[in-house]
Parts: structure tokens; C-alpha cells; sequence
């Protein structure tokens, strides 16, 4: 895997993490990465964050969403990693 290598991650992030600012800290890190994608409310108390660039901002991203330093309370994050679809600018809240 090279630096460059592009990847999209799509993660589902359950607990306490709606109305707390959690799509915003999100947007926020993943702008920081350079990354584009968006972060959506999903019923049950989960938000899923799409996010498209090179491979290591992805995980960079993964293991901020992991941390324990996120508004509210990360239960639980599940990820899946595929091909880039494109597409995608800027990083929206949803």
C-alpha cells in the first residue's frame, strides 16, 4: 500500500452520539485529513460517516472516531473499506 493510495471508508458510529455535535467534530477532523464524504443521523442512536481519500487519512479518521475524544459516547464503531465511488466534495452533515 503506498501513502497515495486511495480508499473509501464507510464507518456506522453507535452510542450516545446524535445532538452533541458529533456529525460537526467529524466534518471537522476529516476536513483536517483532506478528506471528502458527509457524516449521517441514522435511526437507533447511530451516525455513518462516509469519507473518501487517501488510505492513511482514512484510518487517521477511523482512529479519531475510535478515541474516546469525540463529543458524546462512542459505543461501538463498524467499518467497512472499499474502492472510491467518487463524486464527493467538501464534507457535509446530514
Amino acid at each position: 500500500m503506498t501513502e497515495s493510495e486511495q480508499a473509501r471508508l464507510t464507518a456506522w458510529v453507535h452510542g450516545y452520539v446524535q445532538g452533541v455535535g458529533f456529525r460537526w467534530w467529524t466534518r471537522s477532523r476529516a476536513l483536517e485529513l483532506g478528506l471528502v464524504g458527509s457524516a449521517t443521523n441514522l435511526p437507533g442512536r447511530r451516525v455513518e460517516v462516509v469519507a473518501e481519500g487517501p488510505r492513511r487519512a482514512c484510518e487517521q479518521l477511523l482512529e479519531a472516531l475510535r478515541s474516546g475524544d469525540t463529543p458524546g459516547q462512542v459505543d461501538h464503531v463498524a467499518e467497512l473499506w472499499s474502492t472510491p465511488k467518487g463524486g464527493l466534495a467538501g464534507f457535509v452533515e446530514r
